[in-house]
């Protein structure tokens, strides 16, 4: 699994947050401790398998940093390795070991939310540098899958955000098929994609709802004040059991972007594609 992202900074910036324990308190995890090269941990509350530290630092060096870290039993392995854009831009590209797709899907290894937790934690990170509010995280030992947003935009705005096909699969980074009434699909990958989960409730400027099936009911509730909108997001009906930490993470992940397509003059997604690290690279 690779991930590659744009941070709106200089790589010494970059390398400090990754680096720093009191930034990966901020961005990344409740519990941090940093003594490179012997110590690199974090963990807490949301962490999958937070309870205690399990990372090893690996190697670090002005560029990269690699460390291992037991999941489930399996010692597995994150790469981080930073490449100078520019003056104040960074490409981070960050690979883990021992992701599974199935396992994401099934949710049999805790493994499987290990691309959306990554996704989250760089969401925040991109945030973090420019010293903007933070996505809040999730908690890997609660059922209870609700967070709050505040988004600088009309409701109007970020309802239509919400619902427009083309403007969802610009800030989600995945094509998405809407069609906007009750009753109509919502497809992940595209109206042609597949099986498509299903609009339950539509209330514009103020609610969505969408049946996933097994996996649950999502709702975005919307209240506007003073020209800026509280989003409420909510996953429910689901086996309380077996949350889709996965998925929430990943709608997360998407959300944080959601609020940079707002309010950011000149927006552009911070994730690339998978060949813009070779071309960073080639240019240098």
């Amino acid at each position: 699994m690779k991930l590659h992202a744009r941070m709106a900074a200089p790589i010494k910036a970059v390398h400090h947050a990754l680096t720093d324990a009191g930034s990966l308190r901020t961005w990344l995890a409740e519990h941090a401790e940093v003594d490179l090269p012997h110590r690199y941990a974090f963990w807490g509350r949301d962490v999958p398998e937070g309870d205690a530290p399990h990372q090893r630092p690996l190697h670090v060096d002005d560029r990269t940093l690699r460390f291992s870290w037991l999941l489930d039993g399996e010692d597995t392995a994150v790469e981080i390795r930073l490449e100078e854009e520019g003056p104040d831009s960074t490409v981070l590209t960050l690979s883990q070991s021992h992701f599974d797709y199935q396992e994401m899907i099934t949710g049999s290894s805790v493994r499987g939310v290990l691309e959306t937790y990554w996704s989250l934690a760089i969401a925040n990170l991109a945030d973090h540098l420019e010293g903007r509010e933070l996505t809040p995280r999730p908690d890997f030992t609660s059922p209870d899958l609700k967070s709050e947003f505040v988004i600088d935009a009309s409701s109007e705005a970020v309802f239509d955000s919400l619902v427009d096909s083309e403007k969802v699969s610009l800030w989600f980074n995945s094509p998405i098929g809407i069609e906007p009434h009750v009753g109509g699909r919502y497809a992940v990958g595209g109206l042609d994609a597949g099986p498509a989960a299903k609009i339950i409730d539509l209330d514009p400027g103020r609610a969505l709802a969408v049946d996933w099936g097994p996996s649950g009911v999502t709702t975005w509730e919307l209240e506007e004040s003073g020209g800026r909108t509280r989003l409420t997001f909510v996953q429910s009906g689901f086996d309380t059991g077996r949350p889709p930490y996965a998925a929430w993470m990943g709608w997360l992940s998407g959300l944080a972007e959601l609020r940079r397509f707002h309010e950011l003059d000149g927006w552009r997604p911070i994730w690339l594609d998978a060949e813009a690290p070779d071309e960073v690279a080639a240019a240098e």
